[in-house]
């Protein structure tokens, strides 16, 4: 057993993550040593920006998984869902890109605005037995001030902090409100969104301040049972 990472731009030649198999396999390395026993890789499904076809983001999890070694990570395949109007018609459509094998997504909003609906939205996800998780909720303005819509977003959906957020390196802005979260207890789960190799010494800096802050048992909660939890198809409180 290690911990579970919900949230990384492995693949190579997808998106803004790693460019090549190299990359990728250095980017394993460095989980591994983090402790990451699975590993969920995410490209971006962002229509105005990345949106690889389908078919090339099984291909590149494909070869990835075959030049993994043994103590690399397992790997699962998923997305960052974008909020957008193609994530809009997949939604109707019942396509979205899920965690393979699970009733959870991924998914992203604009940091500036947040989507007409979005609330009833994602309660609408959860009556119908989707488990929607909220990558890196400390990037949106519009819960950087305010306490009480944040904790409705948090009923219907997963928190996902940024643990290089955490740890200071995505802007002070940001780190103040990852930091916020987690000690308002709104943190479901923390992930690397790793892209690069360098990424993952952010990320233990990350697991390092949870440890000394909130203690060891935080950690385990947030990087290893709750994304386990996530993944079974249950909503952590």
């Amino acid at each position: 057993m290690g911990y579970v990472d919900l949230h990384s731009h492995v693949l190579f030649g997808l998106d803004d993550g790693a460019p090549d198999p190299a990359t990728s396999l250095a980017m394993l390395d460095a989980l591994a040593s983090l402790g990451v026993s699975e590993q969920c890789v995410t490209p971006h499904q962002k229509a105005s920006q990345y949106l690889p076809a389908w078919a090339d983001v099984e291909t590149a999890f494909a070869e990835v998984s075959k030049l993994r070694n043994p103590r690399h990570p397992t790997l699962r395949l998923a997305a960052e869902n974008m909020w957008d109007d193609v994530f809009y018609q997949r939604a109707i459509d019942g396509t979205i890109p899920h965690y393979t094998g699970t009733s959870a997504f991924l998914v992203e909003i604009p940091r500036q605005l947040m989507p007409p609906g979005m609330l009833d939205r994602l309660f609408q996800f959860g009556r119908a037995g989707k488990v929607p998780v909220l990558a890196h909720p400390e990037r949106y303005h519009q819960l950087w001030d305010d306490d009480a819509l944040a904790r409705s977003l948090r009923r219907v959906c997963a928190f996902q902090i940024d643990l290089g957020a955490i740890a200071g390196f995505h802007g002070k802005r940001e780190t103040k409100a990852a930091r916020h979260l987690l000690e308002l207890g709104l943190a479901a789960c923390v992930a690397t969104d790793a892209h690069q190799v360098g990424d993952l010494q952010q990320a233990a800096a990350g697991l390092a301040w949870i440890d000394k802050k909130l203690g060891h048992a935080a950690v385990v909660r947030l990087f290893d049972h709750a994304p386990r939890a996530i993944l079974s198809g249950e909503l952590p409180d």
